[in-house]
């Protein structure tokens, strides 16, 4: 008897240990085409208060500098709700052209052998020589409103982890785009200081540029499109929401050029030394996050939080890995992807694996829109969710994407489900992360595309709902559900 029971609990185990280990994962969830249309450029979440638009001197004396404040929290904004103008079908191929746009000049970049090359822009009268930091891509998707200088003045600010340096349009503008707030103007800030061509901060620039006249640090920073910005690389006070940040190392502008669309410059939050976490981690601990919300679908805003508060205990993270010839993108280690509750055969780490010289790998990106895998493992992963979703209505290919489905007057599909398998963490997308709507006739396509080089990229289609989490003091990146609630 005790060795009938020993027998049927060892053909117990055999048979629950010869499970594939995803047997768990959903096959399929429910989309509601009906409830998500193309967004529209909805007004800026950002309303003057006592905070922003109308500050005394005294009554910005009396805010609190950041290093008494753990944690703050803004809000985001889309880029496109500084184009009202535009119809929702505009903005939505205006978004396509500039993540493509993106998109090349980030592979161009990541491909680069060690040693950044240098692209000069046109050089301003005065400068000897020009500095060229930063990523060559383009200016990011999300902004928010802070404040420059004593007494601050606010402006709209781009924010990117795709990039490093922060900068502004600053008066006197020898060419100045159109942006929605006044030039800031450094000869009225009581805090605004040049960098001397010999500090450490203006060594950290890729190449050093220096005014010999005044001997004061250059920058430049040049983008795939075409626009760029060159001034002085300075240091300057920014206040969030009445804490101050103080000596923060911040291009001031003075020729600007390019399709900035609004905003008065960038706040760069990437990986390198120069970017806004790099210069500022022993006062938030170096943790920040951001949840990006659904725009088709919510009212809400998106936000961003710096310090402690940034981490959410039930995020899942995968360690950031290092890439030696490039430090301003955010490499994480994909393992694969299910779709339909079953592992995608042939999409295994192999393919995303980033190598000793620093090619290849995954990247995840707040400013490109549509994620981007190497072409075998888009393939793949596409032709899956082909099969799992062969009852819906095929409709022509729209722009990039080559898998799109006709759901007009539809209230609700069942759609096969998408899992990205992070080392330690398996990120399940909700429907709407990768099936959208791409017109105003009900048409919805798969929201990935391939591309030819070797560099995967994770956009921020696919990031909405989660709060992502960089937590830079333990080399991590974490992915939390609903965390824009």
């Amino acid at each position: 008897m005790v060795g009938r029971r020993k027998a049927l609990l060892f053909s117990l185990c055999f048979f629950f240990l010869s499970l594939p280990s995803f047997s768990s994962l959903p096959s399929f969830q429910t989309l509601f085409p009906n409830s998500h249309s193309l967004p529209c450029a909805s007004p800026v979440s950002f309303q003057p208060d006592s905070d922003s638009e109308s500050l005394l001197e005294s009554e910005f004396e009396s805010g609190s500098d950041s290093e008494s404040s753990s944690s703050i929290t803004l809000n985001l904004d889309h880029i496109d709700a500084l184009s009202s103008n535009k119809t929702p079908q505009e903005l939505f191929s205006s978004r396509l052209q500039r993540d493509s746009r993106r998109v090349k000049s980030i592979a161009t970049l990541a491909a680069q052998i060690p040693g950044r090359n240098v692209t000069h822009a046109p050089r301003p009268g005065g400068f000897s020589s020009s500095v060229v930091s930063g990523l060559s891509q383009g200016s990011g998707e999300y902004f928010t409103r802070l404040g420059v200088g004593t007494p601050a003045r606010y402006v709209y600010m781009v924010l990117d982890t795709g990039s490093d340096i922060v900068w502004l349009q600053c008066a006197p503008c020898r060419r100045c785009y159109s942006q929605s707030d006044p030039i800031f103007d450094p000869r009225k800030s009581k805090t605004y200081a040049t960098i001397p061509c010999s500090s450490p901060h203006c060594r950290r620039l890729d190449s050093a540029g220096c005014n010999t006249r005044r001997k004061t640090c250059l920058y430049q920073v040049s983008y795939g499109d075409g626009s760029f910005t060159v001034g002085d690389f300075s240091t300057e006070t920014l206040t969030f929401r009445r804490n101050r940040v103080k000596g923060v190392a911040l291009g001031c502008g003075h020729d600007n050029e390019g399709l900035f669309v609004g905003a008065a410059g960038l706040l760069g939050l990437g990986k390198g030394k120069l970017s806004f976490p790099g210069q500022t981690g022993h006062r938030f601990n170096q943790k920040f996050s951001y949840c990006l919300v659904d725009r088709s679908a919510s009212s809400k805003p998106s936000s961003v939080v710096f310090g402690n508060a940034a981490v959410s205990r039930i995020a899942r993270f995968t360690p950031l890995l290092s890439n030696p010839k490039l430090d301003t993108f955010y490499y994480v280690g994909l393992l694969g992807i299910s779709v339909g509750g079953t592992r995608v055969p042939g999409v295994t780490a192999s393919l995303f694996k980033l190598d000793q010289i620093g090619n290849g790998g995954v990247i995840i990106d707040s400013g490109t829109s549509v994620t981007r895998l190497i072409r075998p493992a888009y393939i793949a992963m596409r032709d899956a969710f082909r099969v799992g979703a062969k009852t819906l209505k095929r409709a022509p290919d729209f722009s990039l994407f080559d898998t799109c489905f006709d759901l007009s007057n539809m209230n609700e599909v069942k759609v096969p489900t998408v899992v990205l398998h992070f080392r330690g963490a398996d990120v399940s997308l909700p429907a709407t992360n990768y099936l959208i709507p791409v017109d105003t006739n009900g048409k919805f396509c798969f929201a990935f595309a391939g591309t030819m080089g070797g560099l995967s990229i994770i956009g921020n289609i696919q990031q909405q709902g989660f709060r992502v989490v960089y937590d830079l003091a333990s080399s991590r990146v974490g992915f939390a559900p609903g965390g824009c609630a």
